[in-house]
């Protein structure tokens, strides 16, 4: 199983990332959650799959973070822990 890739994001996916956040008013709150979630370098499956944090959604796929949910949007995929 993957990890989540933190390094050599394709630019144009780190655009999005941050147009989501700011979008979607996601607080520094959830950022530093998703940090720390992060930092235990988690497995995640080969495809889609997604987190929920209290106050947003992380989506992604294989190694990569592809999008975030604001609370009430529906991801889809596999949960992760």
């Amino acid at each position: 199983m993957p990890r989540i890739r933190r390094q050599r994001i394709p630019p144009a996916l780190f655009r999005h990332l941050l147009d989501r956040v700011q979008s979607r008013a996601i607080g520094s709150d959830q950022l530093r959650l998703l940090s720390q979630w992060l930092d235990t370098e988690p497995e995640v499956p080969e495809g889609p799959w997604y987190k929920r944090f209290p106050g947003m959604c992380v989506c992604g796929e294989g190694d990569l973070v592809k999008t975030f949910l604001a609370p009430g949007q529906t991801p889809h995929g596999q949960k992760v822990r």
